[in-house]
Parts: C-alpha cells; sequence; structure tokens
C-alpha cells in the first residue's frame, strides 16, 4: 500500500508539473500576442477585425454552414494580423472567415463597393434556395456578434407568401460601431438596397462603417444580447419557490420515516428479540429487517455499477464547478468558453471518478481494479464520442460548420489519453488504499435470502420508474429555459437560478431514493444498489421524453441533420442527468441503509 500511495503520489505530482508548465506557455504566449482583438483595445486607425461566422436556416439553429458557402464575395483586403480559435469554438462549429473589408478604429467609411457577384445559373439557385429556407448569417466585430438576413421575398419577409416568384436580396450592410474611449462596446448592422434576383444580372455589395461613442461601459456591452424580461419572468421565480416548497415537503417526509417509522420498526424488532426462539418462530416478523444478511451483499455488474457511480460524482463536480466559474467570470460573453471550460475542468476532476469509483468498486469486493478504472475513466467520453461521431457524420454529409475537424478530435483524444486517464489512474489508487475497506454493520449471509412475492408498484422497476418523477417535477421549468437557450437563439446567463435549481435537484434526488429504499426494503427486497441508483437515473427517462414535446410543440425545426442534432444531443444532456441524479441518489440510500442497520440490534 506504501508503494502504491508512493506511485500516485508521483504521478500526481508530475502531471501537476507538466499541467503547471502547460499553463505558463499558453499565458505567455497569449500575452505577447500583437492582436488588439484579444485585449479589446485600439488606437485611433488600428485595424478592426469583421470576421464572417457562418450562414444557415433561422428555425434551425444548429444547421450552419461557412458563411461563403452561399456566393458571396470578399472585400479587397487579403491578408489580417491575427486570427484565434478556441477549442470551444471548433466543437461548437465556429467557423470565423475574414470579410476583406477594411475597417479601421475611428475612421468612418462612406458608402462603398466592396465586390461584385455575376448571378449565373448556379449562383442565382444558391441564393433562391436560401432566401426561401430564412437563411441568415452571423458576423463578428471585437467578439461582438451582429445577424442579418440574406433576402427576402414577395412584398417582405412574410411566410405567406413563399409561393411568390419574386426574391429580393440585400446588396448593402451599414455597420454603427459604438466606442468608449479606446474600446468597442457596441455594434449593429442594418441591411439596404433591396434587389432583386433575377439570372445573368450583377449584383454590387456595398458597406458603410460609421462610428459614433457610446456611454455604454466595456463591462456592460454584453447587456444588450441578454433577455431579462425572459429568464426573470415570474414563472422562472415562481418555479424555483415551487421547487424549494417541494424540498421542504420531501425534507418532512424523510423525516418523518426516519424519526416516526423508524422508531415504531426498532420497538417492535425489539420486542421480538425479547421472544424465546419458538414465539419468535410462531410470530408473524416482516419488514426490512428481514434482509440484514443480504442487504450488504454486493450487487450484480459490480464493475459497471462503481464505474457509473464514480462518473456520477465526477459530472455533479464539474456542473458545480462550471456553474461558479461562469457566476464569477461571465464566461457567457465569450464564444466557446463554456464549453472549453467544462471540458479543462472535466479533465481536472478525473481524479474524483477514480476515487468515488475505485473505492466503491473495492468495498463491493470487486477484483479487477485497473479495468474497473479504465472503464470508469473511458464510460463518459465514449458514449459522448459515439453521439458526437454520428452527428459529425451527417454534418459532413450537410458540409455543415458543425462537421469536428479532425485535428480537433485528435485534441480531445490527446486530453483524455494523457490527463483524464492517469489522473483517475491515481484517483483509484487513492480511492482503494483510503477508503477501499469494507465496513458494513451486518454480516452478509452465505446463501442470498429467497425473495418474496410482491404487488407490481412494490417491484424495484416500477419503484425506480417512479422515482424520476418528483425530480422531474422541480426542475422541468429551468429544462424549459436551458432548451430555449441551445435550441433558440437566447442567451442563457441566469446561472444563479442554476444554482439553486442544482442544489434543488441534489436534494430532491437524495429525499425520493431514500424513500423509495426505505419501501423497497420494507418489501424485504435487498437489491437496494441498482434500483436507488435506477430510481434517481429515471429522471433522464422524462427530460428525454420533455425533449420531444419541446421539439413538436415548440419549435419549427426541420430536416434529418436538424432532427439528428436536436435528439442526439438531447439524448446526451438527458443520460449525462440521469447518471448524476442516479448517483445523488445512491449516495443518499447508501448512508440510510448503513444507518438504519447500524443501529438495529441483531443476535
Amino acid at each position: 500500500k506504501i508503494e502504491l500511495l508512493y506511485l500516485a503520489m508521483t504521478m500526481a505530482r508530475n502531471l501537476c508539473v507538466v499541467v503547471a508548465v502547460a499553463f505558463v506557455f499558453v499565458a505567455s504566449s497569449v500575452k505577447f500576442v500583437d492582436a488588439d482583438e484579444h485585449d479589446h483595445k485600439y488606437e485611433q486607425g488600428e485595424e478592426v477585425v469583421l470576421w464572417m461566422n457562418t450562414v444557415g436556416p433561422y428555425h434551425n439553429r444548429q444547421e450552419t454552414y461557412s458563411y461563403f458557402t452561399l456566393p458571396f464575395c470578399k472585400g479587397p483586403k487579403k491578408s489580417i494580423s491575427h486570427h484565434h480559435e478556441t477549442l470551444g469554438e471548433n466543437l461548437q462549429g465556429v467557423s470565423l472567415e475574414f470579410s476583406g473589408l477594411d475597417l479601421k478604429f475611428g475612421v468612418d467609411v462612406p458608402q462603398t463597393e466592396y465586390c461584385s457577384v455575376e448571378l449565373n445559373h448556379k449562383n442565382f439557385k444558391a441564393f433562391t434556395y436560401a432566401i426561401k429556407k430564412h437563411y441568415w448569417y452571423q458576423m463578428y466585430i471585437d467578439d461582438l456578434p451582429m445577424w442579418a438576413l440574406v433576402g427576402d421575398f414577395g412584398a417582405g419577409h412574410n411566410d405567406k407568401e413563399k409561393r411568390s416568384d419574386k426574391m429580393y436580396i440585400w446588396t448593402h450592410k451599414r455597420i454603427d460601431i459604438g466606442y468608449n474611449h479606446n474600446r468597442i462596446v457596441d455594434v449593429n448592422v442594418t441591411v439596404g438596397h433591396r434587389v432583386e434576383l433575377k439570372a445573368d444580372i450583377t449584383l454590387h455589395f456595398t458597406y458603410e462603417v460609421t462610428f459614433k461613442k457610446s456611454p455604454t461601459t466595456f463591462e456592460n456591452r454584453f447587456d444588450k444580447y441578454l433577455d431579462p424580461h425572459f429568464f426573470q419572468h415570474r414563472i422562472h421565480w415562481f418555479s424555483i419557490f415551487n421547487s424549494f416548497m417541494m424540498v421542504i415537503f420531501l425534507v418532512g417526509l424523510v423525516a418523518m420515516i426516519l424519526i416516526r417509522t423508524l422508531k415504531k420498526d426498532y420497538v417492535r424488532y425489539s420486542k421480538e428479540n425479547d421472544l424465546d426462539d419458538i414465539e419468535r418462530d410462531l410470530g408473524d416478523e416482516y419488514g426490512w429487517k428481514q434482509v440484514h444478511g443480504d442487504v450488504f451483499r454486493p450487487p450484480s455488474n459490480v464493475m459497471l455499477f462503481a464505474s457509473l457511480i464514480g462518473s456520477g460524482y465526477q459530472l455533479a463536480l464539474v456542473s458545480l464547478c462550471v456553474i461558479l466559474f461562469v457566476i464569477m467570470g461571465d464566461l457567457y460573453t465569450e464564444r466557446g468558453s463554456v464549453l472549453t471550460t467544462s471540458i479543462f475542468v472535466y479533465a481536472a476532476t478525473s481524479p474524483a471518478n477514480g476515487y468515488f469509483g475505485g473505492s466503491l468498486y473495492s468495498r463491493l469486493e470487486g477484483t479487477q481494479w485497473i479495468k474497473q478504472t479504465f472503464v470508469g475513466s473511458v464510460l463518459i467520453p465514449a458514449t459522448v464520442s459515439g453521439m458526437v461521431l454520428l452527428v459529425n457524420l451527417v454534418a459532413m454529409y450537410y458540409n455543415a460548420s458543425r462537421a469536428i475537424p479532425f485535428t480537433t478530435m485528435l485534441v480531445v483524444a490527446a486530453i483524455w489519453m494523457f490527463v483524464v486517464l492517469p489522473l483517475t489512474l491515481v484517483g483509484a489508487v487513492l480511492g482503494r488504499n483510503l477508503s477501499g475497506k469494507q465496513d458494513v454493520p451486518c454480516r452478509v449471509k452465505p446463501i442470498p435470502r429467497p425473495l418474496p412475492e410482491k404487488k407490481w408498484f412494490m417491484q424495484p422497476w416500477a419503484i425506480s420508474l417512479l422515482g424520476g418523477l418528483l425530480p422531474f417535477g422541480s426542475i422541468f421549468i429551468e429544462i424549459y429555459f436551458v432548451f430555449t437557450s441551445f435550441w433558440a437563439y437566447k442567451i442563457y446567463y441566469v446561472y444563479g437560478f442554476m444554482l439553486l435549481v442544482f442544489v434543488i435537484l441534489s436534494i430532491v434526488s437524495v429525499c425520493v431514493t431514500m424513500v423509495c429504499t426505505y419501501f423497497l426494503l420494507n418489501a424485504e427486497d435487498y437489491r437496494w444498489h441498482w434500483t436507488s441508483f435506477l430510481a434517481g437515473a429515471s429522471v433522464s427517462l422524462y427530460v428525454y421524453a420533455y425533449s420531444f414535446y419541446y421539439y413538436f410543440f415548440k419549435t419549427k425545426m426541420t430536416g434529418m441533420f436538424q432532427t439528428t442534432f436536436y435528439f442526439s444531443y438531447s439524448a446526451l444532456f438527458a443520460l449525462a442527468l440521469g447518471i448524476m441524479c442516479g448517483t445523488f441518489g445512491y449516495a443518499g440510500s447508501s448512508t440510510f441503509v448503513y444507518r438504519i442497520y447500524k443501529n438495529l440490534k441483531l443476535d
């Protein structure tokens, strides 16, 4: 054990050195980048970069393509001083391309033609299709987004006039840039010059730029993109209050079970202990005491069970850390920052996976601990990678910007191989040696006790299925806001609400699964390990079912790509939430079972 602990400490120290060196390298490289977009400070006449990001149908937010997949043309400027993309941007399908327009800080540009496009048959067909499908595009200036429509049809942008033969495209961009001292604090684009699409004509694209002083501070420049009327609506506050009242009710219910019901059970069992053997045999014994010799028997599929529990602890820690980081740093204002932070926090918290999974596997008398460590480290990454690969194949078929580059896949694989796996191994070694010893209050009998017949609603599958109802009820309003942010055009920023819902969800999951475990044991069924986990994890079924309702009744999504993307990532979200809630449930039930049998007087 001393050698293993020394090995774990050595590996941890070496990994910390590697991470520290990498951090210093990244920090130093960023420090010396000679690009004003990174520090958001400009001098008079310095370059301001207009990035063209993606274009796609309005109702399918994730169906995006590179801006220049449409036959738009670039401006005359060919080179820029810098270009950067983060890991999160690559994974989210950000496809920044230089517009070719020459913008300088504080310098107005009058209406100027920057390029022209001949509308041959191919170009005419591409623009016509884009306008019919409500295509719009996104641009960035100094990390501030702007959106504009490609064109419209009929008398205006009206779905009722879709069959109109007349299509119009906007060929002029007016860009208004607000600045406060040497910082850009506001950007806005207005399209104009509506030209009817006709074959074999030439489209002349123009732009103009206007700089104006703005009272907006740099710290508050992102506020215009937020929607406080939507996220801070009374319904949102009421849902938090309703969930809080549910917590009080459940805590009271659990307290009643612990204080009143268990007290009566202890009194009844103590009376039975005073009877002689003949009276006890003639008596009608029932309840959770009868399974004391089997309640601590290891469950089936111990390796998978321990790996799920370890992964659940890690997901809970990642969720909590990311929420706190976003609250402290407003990470939602930067492209891909939340996703990038999540990836690195997941890698950094890998020891938690190994510690809790490895220690539990050891306590459940598992012997193949190295194999379990590998399964625990690969369980979540392999599931996510498989789903992402499916979506990526569809994105590649559509030539969409959501297709993840191969180099980005290699980076993610390297993070797992050189960071996640070793740190999980370190955690497993520590967990096995520090808390891997089995310490149960009841001796496990060598022969399992036969399971009695019981009503269908007391079966483990029924208890597990019903266990997810109350946790889902405590979060379904917040799920609506999260879905609207991800699948529609809202920016989620009320992470304080999310933190409250996270705490409420954890408490509700623990309370519900403790009650479910008590009912199961009272029915003299000792298979509580998987039941407690699945009772908490079943919330994922209700969340995924809600995603179907949201898709059909709250969105106008169409097409194979968007549908595949929606249901695949909704399944990942529901699965991760289920594993996390299942872990909460098992943790609470494990403590509950240990306590009640510890206080039980046995012969």
